[in-house]
């Protein structure tokens, strides 16, 4: 039976919950609202684009409203979405040109995001103050930064986003102070011992930190000219804030299930507590393997997976989430630094007794003379089961293929014994015969 599924929210999430339902279950009538003017950005390449590494941000968009149109999905774009009618199961919109809409729906997909957190403080409405989340934000920031005045930049929130802007603003010739309430950047991923190295890093590359201070305001006449915090004072021609995200759920406040911060707590099919209605993205919840628990993890990469699994169910084919990791990474000047799971820090938080089992060595043999790169490596593990909770490392070499083991290891609920004389091989063009996985798991209490 092909029935009516309406999608609101046409970005990472919505492109796979459309490209699935058009490209695998043909027949459906697909309708899709978004408020924007484009589709399928990459915010993880604003940053790229603002510090020159890349070209333009042509190669930023993955999808197209033409694209969608071609296979016969309906795509009203800058269409804002007023209310829904869960029990008459109708969508109340209206264009950017006045148009209202009301379409009916046999199952719903919400794919809303996420929203920039907007501090109240003094001095928010003065020109040159800053948020990067949409492809317009960045558009302005970059159109602003020919204006040769603008010297100074000041980033607030040394999470992902502030840190790769820092180092975008410094690339772009500008001085760079980085602000945060917390005593280090990247808190959320990685435990100290390795969080401080990035914030070396940044500091060798010339960006001032003022960590453990909080911005109180923002002071200047008609355009932002500084920045005072509980602390001090920064001169800023331009204030960038980064200091996260909440899901953007008000169409489905009083009536859908909500977790602590607000997301919509979805089951691993990523359907609501509303039968037939499904989120998808920033806007939802996921199961997070690390602590077996519904958990809000805001990447990209989540959001594709859940709009493939809840395109499925909308169709009828039933299809389960196995849950996630939270596994990502971060290179700024060319120190790679990889995170899967939880740290040390949070599994203290949640109670558990944990333990990390730690490594640094090369990533080669020593013999080879051209090349070689000191890795470091964190296992984070329960003391009681042994299970792996999460994996951090941190190198100049890329790396990045081996945290996707140890995300696999945390989704499968592996002992940091297992890993002890776990068959990895060994060719000294890639690696050592005592090589830092096995070291660091021998090392474990």
């Amino acid at each position: 039976m092909k029935e009516t599924i309406v999608v609101i929210g046409a970005n990472h999430g919505g492109t796979a919950v459309l490209n699935t339902i058009l490209d695998q279950f043909p027949g459906n009538r697909v309708v899709a609202f978004d408020r924007n003017s484009d589709i399928s950005f990459l915010g993880c390449g604003m940053a790229l684009w603002i510090g020159g590494q890349i070209s333009g941000p042509e190669g930023l968009f993955y999808s197209s409203k033409e694209a969608f149109e071609e296979k016969g999905a309906v795509i009203h774009m800058e269409t804002e979405v007023d209310r829904i009618d869960f029990d008459g199961k109708a969508v109340y919109a209206r264009g950017k040109d006045g148009k209202s809409y009301v379409q009916e729906y046999d199952k719903l997909i919400l794919a809303t995001g996420s929203v920039p957190l907007r501090p109240e403080i003094e001095g928010m409405e003065l020109d040159n103050v800053q948020f990067v989340k949409l492809y317009q934000n960045a558009r302005d920031v970059i159109e602003k930064l020919k204006d040769t005045s603008v010297k100074k930049v000041a980033v607030v929130g040394a999470g992902y986003i502030g840190v790769e802007l820092a180092e975008a603003f410094k690339r772009n010739g500008r001085e760079v102070v980085l602000i945060d309430l917390a005593d280090t950047c990247l808190s959320g991923y990685y435990d100290r011992e390795f969080s401080d190295r990035m914030a070396h890093n940044l500091q060798e590359h010339g960006v001032k930190l003022a960590f453990g201070e909080k911005v109180v305001r923002l002071e200047g006449k008609r355009r932002v000219e500084r920045v005072v915090t509980d602390q001090g004072c920064y001169e800023a021609d331009m204030v960038v804030f980064g200091i996260g995200f909440r899901p953007n759920t008000s169409l489905g406040q009083g009536r859908l299930r909500t977790f602590g911060n607000g997301a919509f707590l979805v089951d691993r099919r990523q359907e609501t507590s509303v039968p037939g209605v499904y989120a998808v993205g920033d806007c939802a919840t996921v199961y997070n393997n690390a602590i077996q628990a519904a958990d809000y993890i805001a990447l990209a990469t989540n959001a594709v997976r859940s709009g493939i699994i809840a395109a499925h169910n909308a169709c009828g084919k039933v299809l389960e989430s196995v849950g996630v990791q939270g596994s990502n990474g971060i290179s700024i000047w060319g120190l790679h630094m990889l995170s899967t799971g939880i740290s040390l820090a949070r599994a203290k938080r949640m109670g558990y007794d944990a333990a990390a089992a730690d490594y640094e060595d090369w990533q080669k043999a020593e013999f080879m003379e051209n090349g070689n790169h000191k890795v470091k490596i964190r296992i984070v593990y329960d003391r009681k089961s042994r299970i792996i909770l999460g994996a951090q490392m941190c190198s100049d070499y890329d790396v990045s293929m081996g945290i996707h083991m140890f995300s696999m290891a945390v989704e499968e609920q592996v002992t940091i014994d297992k890993l002890k004389l776990f068959d990895l091989f060994f060719l000294p063009h890639f690696n050592k015969p005592y090589n830092y996985v096995t070291m660091a798991a021998l090392g474990a209490e």
